[in-house]
């Protein structure tokens, strides 16, 4: 266990302490960014290359999925050593360094805190699991089998089967809603939560910024193990595939217990500690979720803001757009929204939402319509040069999901494929090696070196867009309420201080006219968009947008 850093630690933030309130954050899977070292596996090092290409965006932060020192049995999500730096993505001075890097180009870095469970390789399993009275002993979630060696109760692992392993050393059935090998922490025990706290502060004190909360309604588990009903008929699938088991309970005992908030305000006083930091939570609920962000992100005492999954849909109409965003609005108060079309686990947006549609001219209407909603943006690496989901032939998948329920759902790995950079390059500039996942051919043609430049690019079009929005406060930090407009369009107004902003998205392939009753209208340029203003009128091209200042 490496020394707490306190000599390393950086000054309290100065300036915004809200600077995370309208926010882009780009999302880095730490495999497939960029690999400095020919081993085919994305490292820090490569990250802090190709950082200057990420501030150039015109995004605020990075967020980094898991590089903490881990067998990789789910590719860093089963961490045995939260305080290091796993050696294929480098050291903890490579680490130090790009945060140093990322601090001089003006970027916050976020990184992925994985606590609700580790590896069964961490020294606190591994101490936990030898007896039943050593000091670690209920620092998981033991049970007793029923008295024919039955599990404890029917909860079930999302990766497929009974959420209870048995183990041999202690005679006794142990929690994993995850892998077997991802034992869940007891966060019934203070020990518990005073021990991840610490490594909260660890990465805190070495300059980062904030924390991405994997799975934050995992913590906490029905002391009494009571078994989980089925799922009622009007509760709807979220999370997970409809073929996997685990969608068929209504999880009332396995997550998503009260005693959850509690503990979310002991980390919100640590986090309020370092001026400047957020928390980021990310609720996998299948009961009332729009409630549950809601209490999850209570103004200045839990969680500064929720990640939603109400967007990594296959719907993209603007009706279900304008119902998903409304009633999130309506129940969330003072609360804040994080928002996303595409991450690590879900099919890219240019596949679920731009199938049939010009990529070219969709792909940044979809992260401009993303980036002015009322909350905080994540762009997911390569969302910028519009990727598709790359298919991944099954001799070839990496991921244990994809693995375990082959065909009907063949994994996250179609969306974890490299990051392309030279188009003309091996493996597109990835790696000098041989990749961990292959670069489709179809990504080498619309890498960053085949876009850059190219005015009408999907790149470009998107650095304009987030550097002109970068200007513009009401799309930061400002109120919404949307605006009725013809079918197939998106019209919302955001509003801050003396500045309102109308933005209006045409979904459909044909040009439409619109003319909001609103009051009066001033076209803004710089946006990258088309839309053109004639009196009252807009008049918007196909998959196009338009922006207009509204008189006050």
């Amino acid at each position: 266990m490496l020394p707490h850093p306190s000599d390393t630690a950086y000054p309290a933030a100065s300036g915004d302490t809200d600077w995370w309130r309208g926010a882009v954050i780009y999302q880095i899977y730490p495999r497939s960014f960029q690999d400095s070292n020919g081993d085919g596996i994305g490292d820090l090092p490569g990250i802090t290359r190709r950082l200057d290409y990420i501030a150039g965006l015109g995004v605020d932060a990075i967020w980094l999925s898991p590089f903490f020192t881990s067998p990789m049995a789910d590719f860093g999500y089963d961490v045995s050593d939260y305080r290091d730096v796993d050696p294929m993505f480098g050291t903890l001075d490579d680490f130090k360094a790009m945060v140093a890097k990322a601090k001089s180009l003006g970027l916050k870095v976020l990184i992925d805190l994985v606590i609700s469970h580790t590896s069964d390789q961490h020294a606190w399993f591994k101490e936990s699991r030898s007896s039943r009275s050593n000091p670690k002993a209920d620092w998981y979630v033991w049970a007793q089998s029923k008295p024919e060696g039955s599990p404890p109760n029917n909860w079930l692992s999302i990766f497929g089967g009974s959420a209870w392993e048995w183990d041999g050393v202690r005679g006794q059935y142990y929690l994993h809603n995850f892998l077997t090998s991802q034992p869940d922490l007891n966060f019934h025990n203070k020990e518990v939560q005073t021990a991840v706290l610490d490594v909260a502060r660890f990465w805190l004190d070495l300059g980062v910024e904030g924390f991405r909360l994997d799975t934050v309604n995992f913590y906490f588990h029905d002391q009494e193990l009571r078994d989980n009903p089925p799922r009622p008929p009007n509760v709807p699938i979220t999370g997970v595939d409809p073929s996997n088991p685990y969608s068929f309970q209504h999880h009332l005992f396995d997550k998503t217990r009260p005693e959850n908030l509690a503990f979310l305000e002991r980390l919100r006083r640590l986090a309020d500690a370092y001026p400047g930091t957020t928390l980021v939570g990310e609720i996998g609920a299948d009961r009332d979720v729009i409630g549950t962000t809601a209490a999850y992100t209570v103004k200045d005492k839990r969680l500064h803001m929720a990640y939603s999954f109400d967007l990594l849909t296959e719907d993209n109409s603007p009706a279900y757009l304008r119902q998903t965003i409304e009633a999130m609005e309506a129940e969330l108060g003072d609360g804040w929204p994080s928002w996303a079309l595409s991450n690590h686990d879900v099919t890219r947006v240019a596949t679920r939402w731009g199938q049939g549609r010009d990529l070219r001219r969709f792909a940044p209407l979809a992260t401009a319509l993303v980036t002015c909603l009322r909350g905080t943006p994540c762009i997911y690496q390569g969302e910028e040069l519009g990727l598709e989901e790359a298919d991944v032939p099954f001799e070839l998948l990496q991921d244990p999901y994809g693995i375990r329920f082959w065909p009907k759902f063949k994994g996250r790995d179609g969306c974890r494929t490299p990051m392309p950079w030279d188009a003309d390059a091996a493996h597109a500039g990835f790696t000098e090696g041989t990749p961990w996942l292959p670069v489709p051919q179809a990504h080498h043609m619309v890498g960053v070196s085949a876009q850059s430049g190219d005015g009408t690019s999907v790149l470009e079009r998107t650095r304009s867009f987030l550097t002109w929005r970068k200007q513009q406060p009401p799309l930061q930090k400002g109120s919404i309420r949307f605006v009725d407009a013809p079918e197939g369009m998106f019209a919302l107004l955001r509003h801050f201080e003396d500045r309102a902003i109308l933005c209006v998205f045409n979904m459909t392939s044909d040009s439409t006219s619109f003319t909001p009753d609103i009051g009066a209208l001033t076209l803004l340029s710089g946006s990258g968009f088309g839309g053109t203003l004639d009196g009252a009128t807009l008049k918007i091209h196909g998959l196009d947008a338009a922006f207009a200042e509204v008189e006050a």
